[in-house]
Formats: C-alpha cells, structure tokens, sequence
C-alpha cells in the first residue's frame, strides 16, 4: 500500500478529530453566549477578552474534578457508556466529503477519510449505535433517574430514526445513490436537493434536534423530572466527554444536512472562482462555505434552544408517530409520482 495515502488519512483524520473537538469546545462558549444575546445578556466576559478563553477553563475545571464512581454502580460498563458515546460521535465525519480533491504538485488528495458507496447506511448505523452510550451509562450508575432517562432516549431514538430513515428515502429517490461524495457532486452550483425536497428536509432537521438531544426534544436530560438525566452520576471528563459527545452529535448532524439538502462544498459560480484562484485555493474555499453553512446549522440549534420550550413526553412522541412519520411516506409517495410522471414525459 502507497505509504503516501496511508500518511494523508492520518493526516485528515487527526485534522478532523482536532476540528471536532475544538468546535465542541467552543460550542459551549457560543451556546452562552446565544442564550446571553437572546436574554439580554452578556454571557462569559471573565477569562481572557470577550470571555475568548471560558472553554479552556471549563475544560480544565473538568480535568481537575475529583473522579466519583457509585458504590454500587457496574465500574467497567460506567466507564464504557461515555467513551462509547464520543466514540460514535466522533466517527461520522469519516464518510462526509469536506471539500473538492486537492491537486498538490499533480498528486490528487481526496478532503473525505473514506468514499463508501453505502455512506448514508453508514451514518445511520453510526446513529443507531450511539445510544448505546447512553443506555449503558444510564444502566450502569444503578440510579433509577439516569435509567428512566436511558429509556426514554432509546425509545425517542428509535421513534425519529423511522421518520428520518424514510424522509432520506425519498431523497434517494432523487439522487439514486448512496455514497455521500455523488450527493454532493449532483448539487453543483445551485441545485441543492432542499429545492427539490423541501418537506423531506424540514423532517430530516426535526429528526436531528431528536437524535442529539437537543431542545425541545432534551428529555432525556430533563432537569426537573430527572435531575440530570443519564449522567446524573457522573463526574470529571466521564462528565465531559457526553456533553463533548452532544456537541459533536450536533456538529456532524450539521454537516450532514448542509451535504444532504444544501450543497455540501458547492456554491454558485464555484466554477469561475476555480480558474480564478488555481486547483489548490479552489477546494479550500468550498471547504470553507461548507463550514458556514455548518456554523449556520449550528446556530440554529442554539436558537431554537433557548426559544422553544421542552415538548412533554406525550407530546413528543405524538409528533414522531402520529406527525413526522404519516408525513415522510406522503413525501415518498408523492416524489415517486413526480419523478414517475418528469421519467414518462
């Protein structure tokens, strides 16, 4: 094997297992001080200027923390469930085309870890396991809180991955592929897939806030029912490491709808500005729209956070079986009837 190839996936994983983790980081800062701007606040200001450096703060605050494990809990599985969960957290980005193939000194570099022609049956096994985390670390602290939460976010999960599953069907239907890097290439310039799938994108967007937990589906996490949820239990970078995991949920789930529904690395006139700036600087101008669109989703997340109050339980699950769900197979059928109608004529 090319020990040249074998050094740039190095390279592009540990990039983007840094990139990850420094935006996760810095997601808490940004969470704060979204929630500051929409409460009339001024958020973290005390470390360094701006309050720049509050993350690395809360990061050594958590290194510091004395390491608590129950008494009675199962110590290897509470050790497993948080590792587990950055684990799957962290491994979607692998089929996710962060940009155009690099042409350095006529050596083609793909900006993708690995191009699979399963790639959205990949992301959603990735999704499929990460509750795992949760389950076992839930299970795990012998706390009758963090099980009933580790319940309710496995069934929460399995009732929005239905209704996500079958909204990327009919995007499918579309693209007829499954390899994430031919999506992509398919939305060159304008022809991003939210045009052609609007209704598909609003329950796919839905189905992520689900998924990661997020407001106004963080029942799970709810602090006056169960106090803290699945890691209730749990203290120092055990702690950390599923909040991390809820930000680099919320980062992948990101760049997942920016590569599904808009266009991933593409922009218009992307074409132009490649014979303006040369092979090398074209690729990473694309990467860098794919990383404000990404930024854009994120924002997102942190608005509706701190604008819509937590569904009750009842509420939530309505929505997924009787709302999301009856929508996304009316989505299906009626793309297939278009796109059987555009094919006869």
């Amino acid at each position: 094997m090319d020990i040249n190839f074998i050094i740039e996936k190095f390279l592009l994983v540990t990039i983007l297992f840094a990139i990850s983790l420094l935006i996760a980081m810095y997601s808490t800062y940004a969470e704060r001080k979204v929630a500051a701007f929409l409460q009339d606040r001024l958020g973290p200001d005390r470390a360094g200027p701006f309050g720049i450096l509050q993350p690395l703060a809360d990061g050594i605050k958590m290194f510091m923390k004395e390491e608590i494990v129950p008494s009675n809990a199962s110590k290897w599985l509470f050790m497993v469930g948080p590792g587990l969960a950055m684990l799957c957290a962290c491994i979607g980005t692998a089929v996710i085309p962060w940009g155009q193939d690099l042409n350095v000194g006529g050596r083609i570099i793909p900006l993708q870890v690995t191009d699979i022609n399963v790639g959205v049956l990949y992301l959603f096994g990735v999704v499929s396991l990460g509750v795992y985390g949760v389950m076992i670390g839930g299970w795990a602290s012998n706390n009758k809180y963090s099980l009933l939460s580790a319940i309710r976010a496995a069934s929460q999960n399995i009732s929005y991955e239905v209704a996500m599953g079958l909204s990327i069907i009919a995007l499918l239907l579309v693209t007829n592929t499954l390899s994430l890097k031919e999506i992509v290439a398919q939305q060159h310039g304008w022809h991003w897939n939210v045009i052609y799938q609007p209704l598909g994108f609003i329950i796919f967007m839905i189905c992520s806030f689900a998924e990661t937990n997020r407001a106004p589906f963080d029942l799970p996490e709810c602090e006056t029912e169960l106090i803290g949820g699945y890691h209730t239990e749990y203290s120092s970078m055990k702690l950390g490491f599923y909040l991390f995991a809820e930000y680099i949920n919320m980062f992948v789930s990101s760049a997942v709808m920016a590569t599904l529904y808009f266009g991933g690395y593409n922009y218009p006139g992307m074409d132009w500005v490649a014979t303006q700036v040369g092979p090398v600087a074209a690729p990473l101008i694309g990467t860098a729209v794919l990383f404000l669109k990404i930024f854009m989703f994120i924002f997102f997340f942190m608005w509706v956070r701190w604008t819509i109050p937590r569904f009750r339980y009842d509420q939530l699950m309505n929505l997924g079986w009787k709302g999301l769900i009856p929508l996304a197979i009316a989505n299906i059928i009626i793309t297939g009837i278009v796109i059987a109608v555009v094919n006869k004529f």
